[in-house]
């Protein structure tokens, strides 16, 4: 709890702190941010849903419980988007070499 203290200090911000023992892990703190989304009426009655059957206490809890399940069930599938996203990142930095041939390319 100290070292959570004067992160706080240190940063000027509110910090989430747990603990983690081999296979178990505990969090003792909850750091949430709001998020503006712009749903459709489907979507909204997919949270209210949620909550009407008691998963969730609230949209926005259904929502990030959502988010939670797509997140553990594509974890392949984002893996490899994360992957491909630092690839581009890469290709990116390193710049548009030999790009002086391609000018005026495609007009014949």
């Amino acid at each position: 709890m100290q070292i959570a203290r004067e992160a706080e200090h240190r940063f000027g911000r509110k910090v989430a702190w747990g603990v983690e023992c081999g296979e178990r892990r505990a969090l003792f703190t909850h750091l949430s941010v709001p998020v503006m989304t712009r749903l459709r009426q489907p979507e909204r009655q997919v949270l209210d849903t949620l909550v009407e059957a008691g998963v969730a206490r609230s949209r926005s809890e259904a929502l990030a419980w959502a988010v939670r399940l797509v997140g553990q069930h594509a974890e392949d599938w984002l893996g490899e988007l994360r992957e491909a996203m630092e690839r581009v990142r890469q290709v990116r930095a390193q710049g548009p070499d030999g790009a002086a041939g391609t000018e005026g390319a495609g007009s014949a």
